[in-house]
């Protein structure tokens, strides 16, 4: 059996709470370092570590890849320096997306690992690829979905990149499909171009545990797809999960994760071995840093009353069963001692701001987008503050283009015309977070 990372385990709360007081927030913070026996692979061998990956590549062949011409060269580029990164004894495969999704490598119906020979027919077989047909994602999603189903206990994640908009199916399709890959896969997404739809991708990538990003520049797309996969690779175990109790008559009011981006992990709760418990999937993990923030409401106490809002574990789920990984507990302690119960704690407050920035910008958008200044300026003004406020210099540089100082107020207000690429591109990166300080 393959070696787990080991985690540190951080509860960050405020646990005080005035009279009558129901809501109880919590950080949890869980940093992964690399296990021990980890070593690289020799080429065409089967991984040391008994870990298997599983890759599969899904570019987007519909017409519109020829317009211009240099999104399908970019596509075919970056998909072979994806190729080239995998690690030796990977598993893995290239899917050309259209209004179906045809299984360019490998043709044989079984998949190969990655080798010198492997490789380089996979990517003579990229090479041919032309950009004719539809787009389908939810298509595209299912066939990933039954190349992953041939290796259950791996590692599994997908790159998509597209160029359009979900047109050849209904948008019932594309739900029943992401809703029968989770659990099953994780995903990142990439746009090129700016005919696509931020909200579409956003759906997908966060259903799937994974990001959404926009290409502007195909050129820089090669780099974009080396990123993804060296992040992939390094993947040690395939399925974590955070397990949340809550005692009787609680009620979690939600599990989101809050860094490295945001997103709402509440609707995915997988019920326990008994009602209070349930697990939260967090996907696959390697050496890295993630925050999560949990928000349950529990029945009052009395003055001097202490009560336990919520254990949290992390466990690593196989065939198995589930291996515990850390845990920690969720308190709550009612006092009068105002001074005590109206401290906030600071990643909590730092990632409630978080979440409230990405909303502002995105409902600023929108408005901007349906002309509705009035509204459009509020929420972006919004969201620049709050951006100023907790450090995230690169949203701010990216509001800047989307809105300009009124001379009359010197107050932020939304532009009337924006360029479509630098509002798509602000609507993407809006999920994205900045690590809360140490407190």
């Amino acid at each position: 059996m393959s070696q787990y990372p080991d985690f540190a385990f951080e509860i960050n709360q405020n646990e005080y709470l005035a009279a009558g007081q129901r809501e109880v927030h919590a950080v949890v913070t869980l940093t992964a370092t690399a296990a021990a026996g980890g070593a690289p692979v020799p080429s065409g061998g089967v991984p040391a570590s008994g870990k298997d990956n599983v890759e599969v590549i899904i570019i987007d062949c519909s017409g519109s890849m020829d317009y211009p011409r240099t999104k399908m060269m970019a596509a075919k580029e970056a998909t072979k320096v994806a190729i080239d990164t995998l690690s030796d004894g990977a598993y893995f495969a290239v899917v050309a997306g259209t209004e179906g999704a045809r299984v360019v490598y490998p043709t044989g119906g079984q998949l190969l690992r990655a080798d010198y020979q492997s490789r380089a027919a996979a990517k003579e077989a990229v090479g041919r690829l032309h950009a004719n047909g539809g787009t389908a994602m939810g298509r595209w999603l299912a066939q990933a979905g039954r190349i992953f189903d041939t290796h259950p206990h791996a590692i599994k994640h997908a790159i998509l990149l597209t160029d359009g908009k979900d047109e050849s199916e209904t948008p019932a399709d594309l739900a029943r499909a992401i809703q029968a890959s989770i659990g099953n896969f994780t995903a990142d997404c990439r746009g090129i171009g700016e005919d696509w739809e931020p909200k579409e991708l956003r759906k997908i990538a966060e259903a799937l545990l994974g990001t959404v990003g926009i290409v502007r520049d195909p050129a820089r797309l090669a780099e974009d797809f080396r990123e993804m996969t060296v992040n992939s690779m390094g993947k040690e175990v395939a399925d974590v999960a955070l397990r949340l109790w809550a005692p009787k008559g609680a009620t979690i009011r939600y599990v989101k994760q809050v860094s490295p981006n945001l997103a709402d992990l509440s609707g995915m709760r997988v019920p326990g071995d008994n009602p209070l418990t349930g697990d939260y999937p967090t996907g696959a993990w390697g050496a890295e840093n993630r925050e999560y923030h949990i928000c349950v409401e529990v029945e009052p106490g009395n003055i001097g009353q202490e009560k336990l809002a919520g254990r949290v574990q992390l466990v690593a789920k196989d065939a198995g069963g589930a291996t515990l990984l850390g845990e920690g507990k969720i308190r709550a302690v009612w006092t009068e001692d105002t001074d005590l119960s109206t401290r906030i704690n600071g990643r909590v407050a730092h990632y409630t701001g978080q979440a409230e920035m990405a909303a502002a910008i995105q409902e600023g958008l929108d408005a901007q987008a349906a002309g509705d200044l009035d509204t459009a300026t509020a929420r972006l003004g919004r969201a620049m503050d709050l951006a100023v406020e907790s450090g995230h210099e690169d949203t701010v540089k990216m509001l800047r283009k989307v809105t300009e100082v009124d001379p009359a107020t010197s107050k932020v207000r939304a532009k009337a015309k924006v360029d479509k690429g630098d509002a798509m591109e602000l609507d993407v990166v809006s999920t994205k977070t900045v690590r809360a300080k140490r407190n």
